[in-house]
């Protein structure tokens, strides 16, 4: 069993405050089955780690494109979610194999977004293992165990939070980017050849097409 939420646009504050108070209520009710859920954003917003500095953002030049900034729940480096599909899937750690093996309990619930993937013929791998220490703030830059790749490249950026026994686990799904747009934000160069989009993959697959993906009834 799985409760489904269905896709919903929002800002970035009602996105991160939907997220936890779902963790919340799976606490406070003790759920022993996941919740997932499909989201958007408007306007487009950067999210930060839970821990990250925000030193790096120009908030003028955010202001000034209409991009807003919130803080999630979740560690990690920043984000810009702009054109892409975003997900949470909350779930307690007894429901999962190795619930409280942090690494271990990535895999099991990104096997999730992998067989609905391979669905569309998409096939997804795990991202590299090894710890990462470099000055990139854009999270998807960095390929870690907790990420999905596409022949190589990244397609999907993960992360945790854990709370009395939940786990949370969002992540974004990148349907496009705008390299000129990510490269002004983040002040680095954007190296194309180590992320990918869906648009790049398969051209023809829409945003909508995933997001029926997901919410076929298996997932309910």
């Amino acid at each position: 069993m799985m409760k489904f939420v269905p896709y919903e646009v929002k800002t970035g504050q009602e996105n991160m405050q939907i997220d936890s108070d779902l963790l919340d209520y799976a606490i406070a009710n003790k759920l022993e089955y996941p919740i997932f859920r499909l989201y958007g954003w408007s306007p487009a917003c950067v999210s930060l780690g839970r821990n990250q500095s925000d030193a790096f953002i120009d908030k003028q030049f955010l202001k000034d494109t209409g991009i807003d900034v919130v803080r999630r729940l979740t560690g990690g480096r920043a984000l810009l979610h702009d054109d892409e599909i975003t997900y949470s899937f909350i779930c307690p750690t007894s429901y999962l194999k190795h619930g409280d093996n942090v690494t271990k309990s990535y895999i099991e619930i990104s096997r999730f977004l992998i067989d609905k993937f391979a669905k569309v013929g998409i096939e997804l791998e795990f991202g590299g293992t090894k710890p990462v220490n470099t000055k990139f703030d854009y999270c998807m830059l960095i390929s870690t165990g907790a990420d999905l790749c596409y022949q190589g490249k990244k397609l999907i950026g993960s992360a945790q939070c854990r709370k009395q026994g939940y786990i949370l686990q969002h992540g974004s799904i990148l349907y496009d980017y705008n390299r000129a747009l990510l490269e002004k934000i983040f002040k680095e160069d954007v190296n194309t050849d180590s992320i990918i989009s869906l648009k790049e993959i398969n051209p023809n697959l829409t945003k909508e097409e995933i997001i029926d993906l997901f919410s076929k009834k298996e997932a309910s």
